[in-house]
This record gives structure tokens, C-alpha cells and sequence, in this order.
């Protein structure tokens, strides 16, 4: 049954006001979350560890309650002995970010050290293909925003760039150094 011309024109309408009134929020730099870690975040992340691909790395991720919200806590030793040198939190989104985000927030505290989010996308084949990008995770709660430009490409024959709307996973890791990792992340959204 076809829609009353009334209402086609005015469904349309609202949904274009939507649209648009969304894309100005994330124009203003107000931030989309993507995980919040309510409901069942055990379903939705997965740990892995360079013992993938025959490294020595240990840890494990936890979650737990913190001033009465859920936050997720990766914690491990890291090691590069045998070729190895990482664990990671990952999640796989339940859907596309719009191409017009900018970035990605994230409220993490941690032991002063640096860690990096990796983004994958269809493009990244490889275990060793994604994207990464460092951040400092001091002691103290606090929200800090990653710019898309500043994901560098790992690996061969991925775009120079990421695009947003081709990011299929992003992943919380403690990478590339022997060190003992100890973060925190309460939410990770996007702007």
C-alpha cells in the first residue's frame, strides 16, 4: 500500500533533520559512543596475545565495576623474546562509523605508559595489517581524543589513510617493548 503523500514528504523530511542534525553534533565534536560496557561486554570482546603466533606474552582481560560503572582492565606481561610483543582487547563493532567521524574517544587510566588503539578494516588481511595509534594512559581517569589522521598504516598494501567507515574492529593493546601492562578503558566512543 503505497505511503500518503503527506506522510512520504514529511517521514523524509524528519529522517533528513535526523541526518543532519546528527552529522552537526559530530561537527561540533560531540562525541557517539560506541561501547560503554553496559549490558554483556563479555560477549563483545575477545583477548589476544602474541602466543597466536608463537610469542611468550601473557595477560588477560577483566571486567569489573569502578565507582559503579563497568570498565574493562587489560593487564599482562609483554615480552619480545621469540618474535612476539603484544596483548590486546579487541572489538568487533556492530557497525559502520559514519565517514565524516573525525576520531575516536576514549576515558582510560592506566600506569603512565604508552599503549595504542588499532583499527582493522576489510583491507587488513593479515594478522600483522592494521592501523595503530599511541596515547598515554596516566593514573587518573581521564578522556582523551585520537584524531584519524593520526592512525599510521601496519603492514603492506593498506591505504596511507583510514577511513572511518571502513573500520571493522578497534582493539586496546600493550605493543612493541618488553613491559608489565595495566590499563583501564570505561568507555570508547567517536566524534
Amino acid at each position: 500500500m503505497p505511503l500518503p503523500i503527506k506522510f512520504a514528504r514529511s517521514f523524509f523530511a524528519n529522517a533528513a533533520l535526523c541526518a543532519a542534525l546528527t552529522a552537526a553534533n559530530i561537527a561540533q565534536g560531540d562525541e557517539q559512543m560506541i561501547e560503554d560496557f553496559s549490558g554483556a561486554p563479555a560477549t563483545r570482546w575477545a583477548f589476544i596475545s602474541d602466543q597466536v603466533m608463537g610469542g611468550v606474552s601473557t595477560g588477560q582481560v577483566t571486567l569489573r565495576q569502578e565507582d559503579g560503572q563497568t570498565v574493562l582492565h587489560l593487564t599482562g606481561s609483554v615480552s619480545t623474546a621469540n618474535h612476539g610483543g603484544f596483548i590486546q582487547a579487541r572489538l568487533k563493532l556492530p557497525a559502520r562509523l559514519p565517514e565524516f567521524a573525525q576520531g575516536l574517544e576514549l576515558k582510560v587510566k592506566g600506569n603512565g605508559q604508552t599503549y595504542y588503539i588499532h583499527a582493522r578494516t576489510g583491507g587488513t588481511i593479515l594478522p600483522w595489517n592494521f592501523y595503530q595509534a599511541p596515547f598515554d594512559a596516566a593514573p587518573e581517569w581521564a578522556t582523551l581524543r585520537i584524531p584519524f589522521q593520526r592512525f599510521e598504516a601496519q603492514g603492506m598494501l593498506l591505504r596511507d589513510t583510514l577511513a572511518p567507515d571502513a573500520i571493522k574492529s578497534v582493539a586496546i593493546v600493550a605493543f612493541g617493548r618488553d613491559h608489565n601492562a595495566d590499563i583501564s578503558v570505561a568507555s570508547i566512543g567517536f566524534y
